[in-house]
C-alpha cells in the first residue's frame, strides 16, 4: 500500500470541513469536495477563520496558518479527487445516500486508493459490500469538533486488511488523534454507550421527569459531564441522534434502543438542534 500523501474529504458539513482542516494542519494534501458551491464557500470561511482564530490564541503561527491554507483545495467535481491516496466519505448519516457514494467512490478512485467513513453507525462490512475493493475499506469515525477532540474510533470490516487497518491508524495519529479499534457492530463503541443515555434523557423529558435545563444541569453537576444529554444532542444534530438510534433499534432488535417518540417529533418539526437554531434548547440563528 502506497504511503497516503493526498487525502479526499467526501461532504463539506461540519465534520467534513473539520476533517479538512485538522489533515491540512498535519501535513497532507488535502481536496474537500461537495456538491454544493455555497457549502464549500462556507467551508472555506469557517476553516479560515478558525485557523486565524488559533493564530490570535498563539496556539499556531501564522506560517502554519498560511502551509495549511496552501494544501486545502476545493473541488465541486468528485472525479477531481480520483488521485487521492485517502477518501474519507462524511456524507449525511443514511444508508442509501452512503452506498450510493462508496459505488461511486470506487468506480474513479485509482486503485490502490482507501476508502474510508466517517459514519457513526452503518456497517462497514456492507459499505465495502458495495465496491470491488472491500479489503481497502475501513471506519474512520471523528468526533465532532474535529479540531478539538481527540479521538477516532477505527472500524474493521470484515473484509479489511491488516495493512489498510494500519495506515488509517497511522494517519489519524500523524492527524494527532488517538485511535481506538471497535468492532463493526451496530454503534461501534461510542454511539453505542453514548446515544442510549441521550435517548433516555429526551425519554425522561418525554415523561415529565424533568425539565430541560434541569436534566442537562443534573448531569453536568451529578456526573462531571462538560454539558448535558440534550445539549449535546442539540450540538450533534437530532437527526443524526435518531438515525443512529434506528440503526442500533434496526440492527440490535432490542426494544431498549427504541427512539424517543418525542426525539421523532423534534426532527419532524425541523427542530435540529444548533446547525436549525432550535432544538430541546434555543439558539441564535
Amino acid at each position: 500500500m502506497n504511503s497516503i500523501k493526498k487525502i479526499g474529504v467526501i461532504g463539506a458539513g461540519q465534520m467534513g470541513r473539520g476533517i479538512a482542516q485538522v489533515a491540512a494542519q498535519s501535513g497532507y494534501q488535502v481536496q474537500l469536495f461537495d456538491i454544493s458551491s455555497a457549502g464549500l464557500t462556507q467551508a472555506q470561511g469557517f476553516i479560515e477563520k478558525q485557523l486565524a482564530r488559533s493564530v490570535e490564541k498563539a496556539k499556531i503561527t501564522e506560517q502554519d496558518m498560511k502551509q495549511a491554507i496552501g494544501r486545502l483545495a476545493y473541488e465541486s467535481k468528485l472525479l477531481n479527487l480520483a488521485d487521492c491516496d485517502l477518501l474519507i466519505e462524511a456524507a449525511t448519516e443514511n444508508k442509501t445516500i452512503k452506498f450510493e457514494l462508496f459505488r461511486e467512490l470506487d468506480k474513479m478512485a485509482k486503485p490502490t486508493a482507501i476508502l474510508a467513513s466517517n459514519t457513526s453507525s452503518i456497517s462497514i462490512t456492507e459499505l465495502a459490500a458495495q465496491t470491488k475493493r472491500p479489503a481497502q475499506v475501513a471506519g474512520m469515525h471523528f468526533m465532532n469538533p474535529v479540531p478539538v477532540m481527540k479521538l477516532v474510533e477505527g472500524i474493521r470490516g470484515l473484509e479489511t486488511s491488516a495493512e489498510v487497518f494500519t495506515t488509517v491508524e497511522e494517519v489519524a495519529k500523524t492527524m494527532g488523534k488517538v485511535f481506538v479499534k471497535a468492532e463493526d457492530v451496530p454503534g461501534f463503541a461510542v454511539n453505542r454507550i453514548l446515544m442510549p443515555m441521550i435517548n433516555e434523557a429526551v425519554y425522561a423529558l418525554y415523561e415529565g421527569v424533568a425539565s430541560v435545563e434541569d436534566i442537562d444541569l443534573a448531569m453536568k453537576l451529578g456526573t462531571n459531564q462538560p454539558m448535558g444529554p440534550l445539549q449535546l444532542a442539540d450540538f450533534i444534530g437530532l437527526d443524526t441522534c435518531l438515525a443512529i438510534m434506528e440503526v442500533l433499534h434496526d440492527g440490535l432488535g432490542d426494544t431498549k434502543y427504541r427512539p424517543c417518540p418525542l426525539l421523532k417529533k423534534y426532527v419532524l418539526a425541523g427542530r435540529l438542534g444548533v446547525k436549525s437554531g432550535r432544538g430541546f434548547h434555543q439558539y441564535n440563528s
